[in-house]
């Protein structure tokens, strides 16, 4: 009997994994969130907390899937704070895709942060088509580089490679994810830019893909409070992020005045980004 995704589940976390000293992978056995495609999201419940969405992670489990949760507000702590043998609920998955022509013959991925979620299941996806990858892994510092060595490993024997860039220099190349976009660009020729992360780093990859006729897809982050299109708290512009999004392409994104620009915050107040 098929599983309405609308219904909240109970899942048993069955492993944990710490990425860097606040960012953390909970796996858990989800048979839904197993099959989700590349761009959706789970609404997951903590317990007294809140609910928040959150992009899928690979699991190398049959039949589980998993989330990465960076520690920052206090649901996001709420979730990184909990351990193997705890419950979460699970909403979806929700949301569109990222899509993949199959004319398509080398693409780049450009991540920043957990955003690299999402981006890390396209290019299990991709190397499975034959299609050539490059992983651009942007962060801070060494401290809070993230999926490195997993990328490393499914990208090997000429699938593709990982590029890894600082902004304080202190590993891979010196600078920000769209500095390592233009290097790369320069050396390679792409057939679509895929992106997750910051969005005022999207929006800089946005720009310099339409200034070399390069097409985009980013999957983009807003506040959700219901993840079905209901409460309108993730609008930017006239689209909806859960309904319409969470990945948005090229013509799109050029048609949206806040994209990179503003957000909302918890009461729906627009905000400039800084």
């Amino acid at each position: 009997m098929p599983i309405d995704i609308d219904l909240m589940r109970l899942a048993r976390i069955s492993e944990t994994v710490m990425e860097t000293s606040s960012v953390k992978t909970l796996v858990f056995k989800d048979r839904l969130g197993s099959k989700a495609s590349a761009g959706q999201f789970l609404m997951v419940w903590i317990p007294r907390i809140e609910e928040i969405p959150m992009s899928v992670m690979v699991s190398r489990r049959e039949g589980h899937a998993a989330v990465t949760v960076k520690k920052h507000g206090k649901g996001t702590t709420a979730l990184f704070e909990m351990d193997v043998g705890d419950f979460i609920g699970l909403r979806g998955p929700y949301g569109n895709r990222f899509t993949i022509s199959t004319e398509f013959t080398n693409v780049l991925l450009i991540g920043g942060g957990t955003g690299l979620v999402p981006l890390l299941r396209l290019a299990v996806n991709i190397t499975r088509l034959n299609i050539r990858c490059t992983l651009i892994i942007g962060a801070r510092t060494k401290d809070e580089v993230i999926f490195e060595e997993y990328a490393r490993k499914f990208l090997s024997d000429g699938k593709g490679k990982v590029i890894v860039t600082t902004d304080d220099g202190s590993y891979g190349l010196k600078g920000t994810a769209s500095d390592g976009m233009v290097k790369t660009i320069g050396e390679e020729r792409y057939d679509c830019v895929y992106t997750c992360g910051p969005e005022i780093m999207m929006k800089k990859i946005f720009e310099i893909s339409k200034e070399q006729s390069l097409p985009v897809q980013a999957s983009l982050e807003r506040y959700m409070k219901c993840g079905i299109g209901i409460c309108g708290s993730c609008c930017i512009d006239r689209w909806l992020v859960c309904r319409d999004g969470t990945v948005f392409d090229s013509n799109q994104l050029s048609r949206m005045k806040e994209f990179g620009m503003a957000f909302r915050d918890k009461d729906g107040q627009k905000l400039q980004y800084k």
